[in-house]
């Protein structure tokens, strides 16, 4: 049976971690190992602990930097360090992020977090069990969180 991880956060204002294993739940059949930390910059490894000490096959790391500058500066180290645990392990790490400053206001910024935490929890499925699918939606403007745009036309 196929593990997936899933590290969040404290610091996120909505608890995504939870609309994420929901939607997981609801399109597959998988074993869930949550691993919650204080802030983004935690994450990292968070999702090496989920990939070698619990055995997932994939991780989503959901956390959401504030909206000052120096928050923009940890998300960005959190992503590199994300990206180099990925590197690490060989394994996916879906990063679903969402900044403080993406929504107007709280009730906004919390259904933003629950739809991107479960549109990427639905990537997350592809990518276990139907990766061809992806393939089909290559270039079309996908936006997790936001309406899709659609492709470019030349």
């Amino acid at each position: 049976m196929a593990k997936v991880g899933i590290a969040d956060t404290t610091f996120a204002r909505y608890d995504m971690g939870k609309a994420a294993i929901d939607e997981i739940k609801r399109n597959s059949s998988v074993k869930i190992e949550r691993y919650t930390v204080p802030g983004i910059k935690d994450l990292p490894v968070a999702c090496k602990k989920l990939i070698d000490e619990r055995h997932c096959d994939i991780v989503m790391a959901l956390g959401m930097p504030g909206s000052k500058p120096v928050d923009k500066t940890c998300a960005h180290e959190a992503s590199m360090g994300i990206i180099i645990c990925q590197l690490m392990t060989n394994k996916h790490i879906i990063e679903v992020f969402v900044h403080e400053d993406e929504a107007p206001d709280g009730r906004e910024l919390a259904a933003l977090m629950d739809k991107r935490a479960r549109e990427h929890a639905l990537n997350v499925v592809r990518l276990l069990f139907d990766q061809r699918s992806l393939e089909r939606q290559a270039g079309t403007g996908q936006r997790q969180g936001y309406e899709d745009v659609g492709p470019a036309r030349i």
